[in-house]
């Protein structure tokens, strides 16, 4: 069980270093391009642009328990496995994204019932289960706390804070009834620090708690810009145990005996060359016996090779190594299932690669 204060979340987000960190957050947006570009709310394309951090939104700690030194999404704690389960990796590397591009910051009769944690946004449906198991941050009531919004992107607008009744449970459907009926705390345009399109970057005020508030919370927080339509929604999970910000089930497994997520197969052929170049086609396969909503190749190219194009997935270059994502369409495979993504190379020698590794989510 990993244990952090929340004043300094976005420090642990770094892994081991902040260089690190913005490597590995680019790595997994590089992975999700298209993804990014097709982040859907009722009234149509938007772009992501940020989360609470402090106190840390169900899509950023997921984000932080699921990713790993390679950039792959691997989540740990049983309710982000849950989610990836539900909705895919894609909301994970999108986890500044939850958003409705025609808000224009309505809440209560605009967001559905059982729909509150994603906003209505369908991308991130997974962040919706009714369980007690979220990653969660201890929090003291009545304190005076800082809290922190990530700006991915900067836009000018209000933060409304608002918090579940007493005698919540989070094991049950969160609907607008469980919620306190007016914000809690409400600010107006707060300072940005930072650079946005970082962890680091956010927007920050200080503000204090409900009073007499104990055990199992959500801060639901929803920001709406001033400058358009589009408005944020987020399910922060808290309970108030006297503590200080601090953080745990990030990286913690829960119930070892949780179902594995399947397995997958991939296959390379060479479909056309040429001399300095060849095209392949790879062929992912779900070899498992459980639906699979996500999958990732890895290989090496021969020295002297380089991709120029490649499509039906979203890839990643790092040197001659290459890491391709499903794209949005074809990452959900039945057992047995099939789906294909190809690419064309520059340089001599050909690939006399077959198989290919593959990994679930």
């Amino acid at each position: 069980m990993i244990l952090t204060r929340m004043e300094t979340a976005p420090r642990r987000l770094t892994l081991s270093t902040r260089t690190r960190a913005l490597f590995l957050v680019l790595v997994s947006l590089l992975a999700t391009v298209p993804a990014l570009a097709l982040v859907m709310a009722a009234g149509g394309p938007a772009e992501a642009h940020g989360t609470p951090m402090k106190p840390a939104s169900r899509t950023f700690l997921c984000w932080q328990d699921g990713l790993t030194d390679t950039g792959e999404i691997k989540p740990v704690n049983p309710a982000c496995k849950a989610a990836q389960q539900v909705s895919g990796t894609t909301p994970f590397y999108n986890w500044f994204s939850v958003l409705r591009s025609d808000g224009a910051g309505r809440t209560r009769g605009f967001v559905p019932d059982g729909e509150l944690c994603s906003g209505g946004n369908t991308n991130f449906t997974g962040f919706n289960l009714p369980r007690n198991d979220w990653p969660l941050t201890h929090l003291t009531s009545g304190a005076t706390v800082d809290f922190s919004y990530n700006a991915w992107a900067a836009h000018p607008g209000w933060f409304y804070v608002y918090i579940t009744k007493d005698g919540f449970d989070p094991t049950k459907t969160l609907t607008w009834d469980d919620m306190e009926a007016t914000p809690f705390l409400s600010v107006d345009h707060p300072p940005l620090n930072g650079t946005p399109g970082t962890v680091e970057a956010n927007y920050s005020w200080t503000g204090q708690l409900p009073a007499g508030k104990s055990g199992r919370h959500i801060i639901y927080m929803v920001w709406q810009r001033s400058d358009s339509a589009e408005t944020f929604y987020s399910c922060s999970d808290v309970v108030f145990d006297g503590g200080n910000g601090e953080v745990t089930g990030i990286h913690d497994p829960g119930n070892p005996t949780d179902p594995v997520p399947g397995e997958c197969a991939a296959t390379r052929r060479t479909s056309g060359s040429w001399n300095g170049g060849y095209q392949s086609e790879v062929t992912v396969t779900n070899t498992g016996d459980v639906p699979m909503l996500g999958w990732m190749v890895d290989w090496t190219l021969p020295g002297g090779q380089k991709v120029e194009s490649l499509w039906n997935g979203n890839p990643t270059y790092t040197g001659q190594d290459v890491m391709v994502h499903n794209a949005d369409w074809n990452g959900s495979l039945s057992p047995g299932q099939s789906t294909t993504f190809g690419y064309v190379v520059t340089g001599s020698g050909g690939d006399s690669a077959t198989t290919l590794p593959c990994q679930v989510g």
